[in-house]
């Protein structure tokens, strides 16, 4: 019997592991001191960690001169640095920076205009300052809305690192076992459903509203990444996702779209990848690329959910919803749309794709290719074999694209999957440098 491969947290794919490399005085010294003061929550790429010192449009230097290809940061996804949202955030902390109780015209055209890009049911938006206080708001208004208590998510989620939202991401966890209101089910994939994803996942999802309530808690909300981008990214066949949220809608629950990394035109083919599935959320989260590197996130939900949760405790965030916010928002807003993002999103996506499985035909351990737009997931095993995952072979590659001037991650219950999500700028000429990284790469760990 072959011996499965180990479970990863997500914290540990592709993290330095404490190990000095002795290879740069000067770098150590700036290890040792992060290490110092953050201690044992300090989290680092790499097996031997990257000073950065600037970045512009897909690239980033470090601090030696390298220039990397970022395939991984999907937060300043118009592009680092984005002249035009560098401007308007200056010049907005110039002027005006002060909460949200204030009346400011910036604001409410901000959120407008990111209302109007939703379903018209999606009435209210509040805004946070990061995903995982987005989606902690979403589950306390989903718990309240329903009088349930029980959460359905993915095995592989993460949704954030308060207290309640990391009880919901499998993930994260190191040790011990999900809380008794939370029930995981496995991904949307065909190794867990075979060729009937739609049928098998709704099914995965009754099974999980009964157990929730035989325990009691009754089902108060499935919440899943649009994507499914911790679980290895798992984007099709479209309209999958139709028959598991008509389920919970019929359990008395409510649909959370988790969209803080598929969200702002990722996917190419629809600003937010719930559009892709043609289901209806009841709250949808959004955060990372939201501000372009400013911390921003928040929630668009029914407003007599929002209202129900109102008249208990309501919600106030200082930072959240200021006029800098709004103006970097709308900043971001005014990029996707005038530089035609979504469309290159499209355009670049397809090309990487077919770049991607031209390699696949030369490597068999590429073993599969999934994803939309311009976030994609490749599995990695040693046989070919889809059902052989290998974490440690991609480990091997991601380090070797970093020799190859690439930055990369990785995701998936056994850290076998690359995750590519690069700027949504990207060009065919950096989707070429990609390619030919890999194949070196892949030769390289061979």
């Amino acid at each position: 019997m072959s011996k499965m491969p180990t479970v990863r947290p997500i914290l540990d794919m592709n993290a330095y592991d404490g190990q000095m490399s002795g290879k740069n005085d000067q770098g150590n010294d700036l290890l040792a001191r992060r290490t110092r003061n953050v201690g044992a929550a300090s989290v680092l790429f790499y097996r031997d960690p990257i000073e950065m010192v600037s970045a512009s449009g897909c690239w980033m230097t470090a601090a030696d001169g390298t220039n990397y290809l970022d395939f991984y940061n999907n937060v300043p996804s118009v592009g680092h640095c984005h002249p035009k949202v560098v401007s308007a955030m200056a010049d907005q902390a110039a002027r005006l920076n002060i909460n949200s109780r204030y009346l400011h015209q910036t604001t409410e055209t901000y959120l407008d205009r990111l209302k109007a890009t939703f379903p018209d049911h999606l009435d209210n938006i509040v805004l946070t300052c990061s995903g995982s206080e987005a989606n902690d708001l979403a589950l306390r208004i989903a718990q309240r809305g329903t009088g349930a208590r029980g959460i359905i998510v993915t095995e592989c989620a993460y949704h954030g690192n308060t207290a309640t939202v990391t009880d919901i991401s499998p993930s994260a966890l190191k040790r011990g076992e999900l809380p008794d209101h939370v029930v995981s089910i496995p991904a949307p994939s065909k190794l867990a459903y075979g060729d009937n994803i739609a049928a098998g996942f709704a099914d995965a999802v009754n099974k999980a509203v009964t157990l929730l309530s035989d325990r009691g808690h009754g089902v108060a909300a499935l919440i899943v990444d649009s994507i499914f981008s911790s679980d290895g990214v798992f984007s099709n066949p479209r309209g999958f996702l139709r028959l598991a949220v008509a389920v919970v809608h019929r359990a008395g629950g409510v649909f959370i779209a988790d969209e803080v990394q598929p969200g702002f035109g990722r996917t190419g083919d629809a600003f937010w990848a719930f559009l892709r599935h043609d289901v209806i959320p009841d709250i949808v989260s959004m955060g990372k690329p939201m501000g372009n590197g400013f911390p921003m996130a928040g929630i668009v939900v029914r407003a007599d959910l929002l209202a129900a949760f109102c008249e208990d405790v309501g919600y106030f965030n200082t930072f959240a919803a200021s006029p800098l916010a709004a103006a970097t928002g709308l900043a971001v807003l005014d990029v996707i749309r005038d530089e035609n993002l979504l469309a290159n999103a499209m355009v670049c996506g397809k090309y990487l794709r077919e770049g991607l499985q031209h390699l696949a035909d030369r490597d068999g351990r590429v073993s599969d290719i999934r994803g939309a737009g311009l976030f994609l997931g490749v599995d990695l095993s040693p046989s070919g074999e889809p059902d052989k995952p290998s974490g440690q072979l991609v480990g091997d590659v991601i380090n070797a694209m970093r020799r190859q001037r690439v930055l990369i991650g990785a995701a998936g219950k056994y850290g076998q999957t690359l995750k590519i999500r690069p700027p949504l700028c990207l060009k065919r000429s950096e989707v070429d440098f990609f390619i030919e990284a890999f194949g070196k790469s892949l030769r390289e760990c061979g």
